[in-house]
């Protein structure tokens, strides 16, 4: 991943993992992994976790131990009712940016 892409990302990760969650719950390496093979190659597992300790914080999703086969228990995490209205204006916010780039990149029109 280039420089601009990693820049990018920084300030969209969130929103995108909230975006997973919102399909089903998972565990930080699920969502790793997920990224990684819609090519985001670059997202380093820590970033990850970090970003979901935040997202616990902040109160957007629920978190449940599950037993593991191997070690301790996985935190699945999963999104919640303030989680789910924090991704609608996640997606407000991307729908116009997107417009006012693409008034650009064609011209300004």
């Amino acid at each position: 991943m280039g420089r601009q892409m990693t820049e990018m990302l920084k300030g969209t990760l969130e929103g995108i993992v909230l975006a997973i969650l919102a399909m089903r719950a998972a565990y930080g390496y699920e969502i790793t992994a997920w990224l990684r093979e819609q090519g985001f190659s670059g997202i380093a597992e820590g970033t990850v976790y970090a970003l979901l300790v935040r997202v616990e914080q902040k109160g957007l999703v629920d978190v449940e131990k599950v037993p593991s086969e191997k070690g301790p228990p996985r935190k699945v995490y999963s999104l919640n009712a303030q989680g789910r209205e924090y991704l609608e204006e996640f997606w407000r916010t991307w729908g116009f940016l997107a417009d006012r780039l693409g008034q650009l990149r064609e011209g300004g029109s």
